[in-house]
Parts: C-alpha cells; sequence; structure tokens
C-alpha cells in the first residue's frame, strides 16, 4: 500500500480551484474517504473507486493513512467471515507500528482497541460474545414491544396536539436510548439524561467529553447496583454470566450495546420515515398491504444502510482480495452501502428487495450485530405507533429543503418537519421527564449510586389498554399487530 506522504506546505499557486476533482486527492493520487467533497457525495464516490479499482479500492483517511475500502457484496463477506485472515484487533494495524497515527487522530475513537467482543478474536471472542447474545436472548420480545409503545406514545404526545413536529428531533432521536435503559435495568429518570448525553456524544460538541464522563460514570454505578440487587435486565446476566466478565468487561459492552444499539436505531427508524413521506410506491406498498413494516424494513436497510462503512478488520499477513495486494497489518473498511449497490448482486437498483436480509447493514460472520432483532423492533414497533396516532403524517416542507450532514463514516437527516391534523394526547400523564430539558452542556456531576431510585423492573409494566390495531393492520383489515 501506499505509504503515509511527508507534508509541506502547499503553493498557493498550484492549489486546485474549487469544486476541482484533484481537492479529493492525496499523496499518490489516492481518493480521500473523508473531507467535503468525499461527504457530499459518497455514493459518487464509491462508483469512482468501483470503477477505478474494483471491488477493492485503495484510499486515504484522516491525516491521509492509507487503507482498503471493500465495495463489492462477495468481497465484504469474504472479510467478515474470515477471521483467520482478518482479524477485528486493531493492535495489529502497521499505522500503529510505525508511529503514524497522532494522539489527537479523528480516528481514535473508532480503532483504538477495547476489550469488548467486537475488538477481539478466536477463544476470548466466543467468551464475550456468548455473554452478549445469551444475556440479549433473555429479553422477553413482547416486554421490549411494550416499552417501545409506551415511550413512543409519551413522546408522540409531547406533540400531537401541536400538528406539526421534527420526527427527527422529538421523537427518533430520543426513542431508542429510553427503551434500551430500561432494558439494562436503569431508573427510569436517568434515561433523559442519557439521551442527552449521548446525543452529544454522536454530534461530538466541545461537551462531549464531559458527556461521556456522565455515561461511563452512570453505568458503573448501574453494574455496581445490579451486582448488589440483581434483576431481570441485560446488566445484571452480564454479571452473572458463567463467563464470569469483570465489572470493567460488563461496563465496556454496556457501553458499546448502547452505543451501537442508540445510533443505528435513529438512523433507520429516520431514514424508514424519510422514504415512507417521499416515496409514494413505498408507502403504497404497506398502506396498501403488499408489505408489512418490518418487510420494509429491509429495503431501508438494502438503500440507506444506518453507517455507509463499517471499520475495521486487519490483515492477519500478507493476502489478495479480488486481485488487490494486501499486506500483514493493512486495515480494511468494509462499505457497507457501497457493497449494497453492487452491480454483481443489484444490477437493477429500482427491483425492490422487501424482507431480503443479505444486505450488509449489520455486518456478517462471528461479528455480526447480535442486537439487530431489538433494534428492528424498536424500528418497527415505534414507527407504527406514530403512523397509527398521526394517519395522515405528512412532509411539512417541500423536499428540496431537506438537509443531510455526512461523514466518511454516516449520513444522517438533519431534520424531517412534518405535518398532520393535530390531536389530543392519548392520556393526561405527564412529558416524559426532562423532555425540554436543555442538552448536557456543562460537567455532570456523578451521581451518588445509593440516592438513585430503584430499577423500574421491580414494578410490572402497565398494560391498561386493548391491543393496538398496527398502521397497515388497520388499513387492510388484517387484525391486530
Amino acid at each position: 500500500m501506499v505509504t503515509t506522504a511527508d507534508h509541506t506546505t502547499a503553493d498557493p499557486a498550484l492549489t486546485p480551484p474549487p469544486g476541482c476533482p484533484a481537492h479529493g486527492l492525496g499523496p499518490g493520487g489516492l481518493r480521500r474517504l473523508y473531507g467535503p467533497e468525499a461527504e457530499s457525495d459518497p455514493m459518487g464516490l464509491y462508483a469512482t473507486l468501483r470503477a477505478d479499482y474494483g471491488p477493492v479500492a485503495p484510499v486515504l483517511l484522516h491525516g491521509d493513512l492509507p487503507v482498503w475500502l471493500v465495495l463489492g457484496h462477495r468481497e465484504a463477506l469474504e472479510v467478515a467471515r474470515t477471521p483467520s485472515r482478518f482479524s477485528r484487533d486493531s493492535r495489529r494495524w502497521s499505522a500503529f507500528r510505525d508511529n503514524l497515527v497522532p494522539a489527537d487522530s479523528p480516528l481514535l475513537p473508532m480503532v483504538t482497541w477495547q476489550p469488548v467482543t467486537v475488538c477481539v478474536d478466536g477463544a476470548e471472542h466466543l467468551r464475550l460474545r456468548k455473554a452478549v447474545t445469551d444475556s440479549l436472548e433473555q429479553l422477553d420480545r413482547r416486554g421490549v414491544r411494550r416499552h417501545v409503545t409506551r415511550f413512543a406514545d409519551q413522546l408522540i404526545d409531547e406533540f400531537a396536539g401541536s400538528g406539526s413536529a421534527d420526527v427527527i428531533a422529538q421523537f427518533a432521536e430520543r426513542l431508542p436510548m429510553l427503551v434500551m435503559t430500561q432494558l439494562l435495568g436503569m431508573p427510569e429518570e436517568n434515561g433523559p439524561q442519557l439521551v442527552n448525553a449521548t446525543l452529544d456524544l454522536m454530534k461530538a460538541t466541545e461537551t462531549a467529553i464531559t458527556s461521556e464522563h456522565y455515561v461511563v460514570s452512570t453505568l458503573r454505578q448501574l453494574v455496581e447496583r445490579k451486582a448488589q440487587t440483581p434483576g431481570a435486565d441485560i446488566t445484571s446476566w452480564l454479571l452473572r454470566h458463567e463467563a464470569q466478565l469483570s465489572h470493567d468487561e460488563v461496563i465496556a459492552h454496556l457501553r458499546l450495546i448502547l452505543s451501537a444499539s442508540n445510533v443505528t436505531t435513529i438512523n433507520l427508524i429516520a431514514d424508514t420515515l424519510w422514504t415512507v413521506l417521499t416515496d409514494p410506491r413505498f408507502r403504497a406498498n404497506l398502506s396498501g398491504g403488499q408489505r408489512t413494516l418490518l418487510e420494509a424494513l429491509d429495503q431501508v436497510l438494502w438503500d440507506s444502510p444506518p453507517a455507509l462503512v463499517v471499520t475495521g478488520w486487519w490483515a492477519t499477513g500478507d493476502t489478495e482480495l479480488a486481485g488487490q495486494p494486501i499486506r500483514e497489518g493493512d486495515m480494511l473498511l468494509l462499505g457497507v452501502a457501497a457493497g449494497n449497490v453492487d452491480p454483481a448482486i443489484r444490477p437493477d437498483l429500482s427491483e425492490p428487495l422487501y424482507g431480503n436480509r443479505a444486505h450488509l447493514a449489520f455486518s456478517a460472520g462471528p461479528h455480526e450485530c447480535p442486537g439487530q432483532d431489538i433494534g428492528r423492533a424498536i424500528a418497527e414497533t415505534g414507527i407504527d405507533v406514530l403512523l397509527t396516532r398521526l394517519p395522515d403524517l405528512r412532509l411539512g416542507v417541500p423536499e428540496s429543503e431537506l438537509r443531510w450532514t455526512s461523514s466518511w463514516m454516516a449520513r444522517h437527516l438533519v431534520a424531517l418537519p412534518t405535518r398532520f391534523t393535530a390531536t389530543r394526547p392519548r392520556s393526561a400523564a405527564a412529558p416524559v421527564p426532562g423532555q425540554r430539558s436543555a442538552p448536557v452542556a456543562a460537567p455532570v456531576t456523578p451521581l451518588s449510586p445509593y440516592a438513585q431510585p430503584v430499577s423500574p423492573y421491580a414494578q410490572p409494566v402497565p398494560v391498561d389498554r386493548a391491543p393496538r390495531r398496527g398502521w397497515w393492520a388497520r388499513l387492510t383489515g388484517r387484525g391486530v399487530s
């Protein structure tokens, strides 16, 4: 691979004019995967790279560090399913070995090794992953949906009477974390603050470090409390698992579960709602009863995966992939969005793929996302509640006014303004605690573990109404969802 070049101050006379394709080029003529040129049109960049190099392309990351971007669907599966050739252990990266990664590199949060299941292989991976999967499998799926329904109703009650809402800021960005705090066994009062702190981390504000401290501190207090008073929750199951995870390992995995489930589910909800509101054929397939919402979610995961790129895999030795010479210690990125539109498997992108789960949105192989069914349940149930409560939900601005923000890893819809017929709240219950509170913007004083209330898991979840008819079921007469 091309090694990182020694950069000197460029001659202004040689600087390409704005809009010139050369802006996206780095040392050796390789294209940068980061920066405004790359991030303004990632799918266009992937098409160019595929035309130039085929299914595996050399690109540059921050600091012009050379890596491989896997664009082909088959090649992505080969990387993800062959841990003997491609490891998840970032300590193998030759850039670390050669001291090419500066201490302030923006890549470090994504590539720094941690003692969690996604960063290890072999027997250690099996030990940690079994603890996670066994704990997730103990969740009552109907209980998960009850939590989603309850919080979705509370969030909708906040704006149902206004006739308008930004369903990203007021719904999609808040629902997953409120649900996950319950599944982890946290006091309900922690939910809104953790929502704010996690959003702060996602948006990389100047208070992100404070928010990170709050999240980790809260998780540590939770683990200490659950070690003394276990319950029916993920934290307690991890602590009691036969794998005998240390408290630090449990905290690290809780942090992983929270961050991974939150970001991906927010994007899945947002992109599905965007598709429903802007694609008449998509909405017609749902309202006409041809497809269920759960099947339709897979179409969104093909066309708008929550992550454009998944990092990272590292070559365990010299090898070859799609004719490219991969050297020991090279980093490979899985181009999820690129692989999902690989012409070798999708020659006609207009052909629907409802219910087809061969997409790369949740990776594959031994490191395939273990919590994907929970994310689907949160997205499916939350969207169904929203569209059932507000059946005439429609876009509140011209589609051309919608704005996206991108990084090399993901693409986010900034806002999704909507309008609908104003309705009364479903109940007179108080708003979700902290819903209108300011985002984390100042140091958070860690709470004493002895002052926190008992987990709501100690009380049964109230179900005081008849089963709800789903949005598509109500339109098609298919019964109760």
